[in-house]
């Protein structure tokens, strides 16, 4: 069956096509909340202990159970949990409640949807800034944003950053057992900060952040964390972060939110020591936008739209690289800035990991 517009036939098979695919992403968009409520109250944590009726659940948690009927209903249509119908229960598999139970684990999926969002809270200015050009401050965004983007990449940096990004850099790993000098350029809440303060006991980290919000959360991270006598902060752009002679310096996920990423690169070069290296963690892309038409590419692209390119256009420098930057567009810039070696050491699904050297 076909209709048709002024423009062109429309095949109706593939127009229902197209909205059973508007339908599931409409059911993720508007979960999203749900899932971190989820999370805020302890529902998932104390669904996974064992198989609960919306009432027990309820009961458990301290909630109403109205709310909690629906929420679960809701989580299960999403398949998020699992239902039982003739028991009128619900439950969790062990790799549902190995995702959406442990904040503290390498796997850790409601930081992503408080990130979400956070993000999305802007729309309403990034529907003007659309027509200006303006930018939009990472500083002006919703606070979900910062915390969710601490929940949501800490558990990748966990899992890889001290049992495979240290040990893929040339010689560093030994150098920081030793004893070494760390800047952390764009540390947001402090975890990267923080786990490598805790892996590498004799080295001294410096964590930097233009935001001051950030950097006060961070703090507050390290001293529970038992750390602050070889971590600090301070609040600094990554073109102006204090001290050289630095032995490693690494950004994670923040290079190609810069408005000048040319003089952060140029400026890190000056902080190394000779034999220093930078780790750089950018969000997995390929070169062309052909590469990157694909799920991680469109989650990168839509969070680019909302965070990374309006924070760029925000700052002086003439840059807006958006999330999906690539491995030419970072190496050109760390070329640019005099370093001489660079390489990619790592990968995983959400990142691309490189060394670059003077």
């Amino acid at each position: 069956m076909t209709a048709t517009t002024d423009q062109a036939p429309v095949d109706m098979d593939k127009l229902m096509e197209f909205v059973g695919q508007f339908a599931g992403d409409l059911g993720a968009t508007v979960a999203a909340g749900n899932v971190v409520l989820g999370d805020r109250l302890g529902l998932y944590r104390r669904l996974a202990e064992g198989p609960s009726t919306a009432a027990e659940l309820a009961e458990r948690t301290g909630t109403h159970t109205r709310y909690v009927t629906e929420w679960l209903r809701g989580q299960a249509a999403g398949g998020y949990i699992q239902y039982d119908a003739d028991a009128d229960s619900y439950s969790m598999t062990a790799e549902q409640a190995f995702a959406l139970t442990d904040p503290q684990g390498i796997l850790y999926l409601p930081g992503a949807f408080e990130l979400a969002l956070g993000a999305i809270a802007a729309v309403p200015r990034m529907e003007k800034a659309f027509t200006t050009g303006a930018g939009l401050g990472w500083h002006e965004h919703d606070a979900q944003v910062f915390s969710g983007c601490e929940k949501f990449f800490r558990p990748g940096y966990l899992a890889h950053l001290v049992p495979e990004w240290i040990p893929a850099l040339d010689g560093i790993q030994q150098k920081l057992e030793s004893g070494a000098r760390v800047a952390d350029i764009g540390c947001g809440h402090g975890a990267s900060s923080i786990l490598l303060a805790e892996a590498f006991p004799s080295s001294t980290i410096v964590g930097s952040d233009y935001h001051e919000g950030s950097i006060e959360e961070a703090r507050k991270h390290a001293a529970e964390a038992g750390v602050t006598d070889r971590v600090s902060f301070e609040v600094a752009g990554a073109q102006a972060f204090s001290g050289t002679g630095y032995t490693l310096v690494a950004s994670f996920d923040c290079l190609h939110d810069m408005g000048d990423p040319l003089g952060a690169a140029k400026h890190v070069r000056s902080s190394l020591a000779p034999d220093g290296s930078w780790l750089i963690v950018e969000p997995a892309a390929g070169d062309t936008v052909a590469d990157n038409l694909n799920p991680v590419g469109r989650v990168y692209y839509n969070f680019s739209t909302l965070l990374c390119v309006p924070n760029a256009l925000s700052q002086p420098g003439g840059y807006a690289l958006g999330a999906q930057a690539g491995e030419k567009a970072i190496q050109q810039v760390c070329t640019d800035a005099g370093f001489t070696r660079f390489r990619r050491v790592a990968e995983t699904p959400f990142n691309l990991v490189y060394e670059a050297q003077l």
